[in-house]
């Protein structure tokens, strides 16, 4: 982030710390990339000014058109999962509110974004230019498609949750590259991150989750 003169105040760099060490720490998060870009990004930006109070809790918020910020210890989690190191390319299927986005973009290189409600994508894109996150992309499509032309990507998040992996996605993501995506499975969804090998895919369930449908075109 480039610079947050009249965004923030001591008040919510107070609740963002403590955000970190209730939310996420206390939870188990170690990475520290994750970790010190949880601290710097204004997560209460990325909300309806009426719901900034609560924006450091440890909870999912609405952003309109029945879709949500997931709540810190999730953002936390997937993006530790990535095992990203600084300069890699993401890409990312559900922009949402842009504070996933941001995370991402504190760490990568460059972040690839898509999102599929023209509305969303373009106040989250506001919000990431107002903090100076340059080095993301955002694009309004069906993210089932994925990026193609800026494709393979050393890391892909999906948020929102499917029954199945769409292949597209699965072919863009490079060897040794991770994808974590929540999957409906016997009812109930799932945390998973797959790791591409040399040998095919490793698999590994992080947890229970709830996230909003992935949207698939009919075409």
């Amino acid at each position: 982030m480039k610079g947050m003169s009249g965004l923030d105040s001591p008040e919510f760099t107070r609740l963002r710390k403590k955000m970190v060490e209730e939310c996420v720490v206390a939870r188990g998060i170690r990475d520290d990339l994750v970790l010190r870009a949880m601290e710097k990004v204004p997560r209460h930006l990325f909300v309806d000014e009426a719901l900034r109070e609560r924006a450091y809790g440890d909870h999912a918020l609405p952003i309109g058109d029945k879709q949500t910020i997931s709540q810190p210890y999730v953002i936390a989690l997937t993006t530790q999962a990535l095992a990203l190191q600084g300069g890699e390319k993401v890409l990312e299927i559900g922009t949402g509110s842009g504070y996933q986005t941001a995370i991402l973009a504190e760490i990568a290189d460059h972040v690839y974004s898509l999102e599929k409600i023209p509305q969303i994508a373009k106040r989250a894109r506001r919000v990431l230019d107002l903090l100076g996150y340059h080095n993301v992309a955002v694009r309004i499509l069906d993210g089932t498609y994925g990026w193609t032309e800026e494709a393979p990507f050393d890391a892909v998040l999906v948020s929102a949750v499917a029954d199945s992996i769409p292949e597209r996605l699965l072919s863009q993501v490079k060897r040794e590259g991770r994808l974590v995506v929540p999957l409906e499975e016997g009812g109930s969804q799932q945390l998973v991150c797959l790791h591409r090998t040399e040998a095919g895919w490793n698999r590994e369930v992080l947890g229970p989750c709830r996230f909003v449908p992935l949207f698939r075109s009919s075409a």
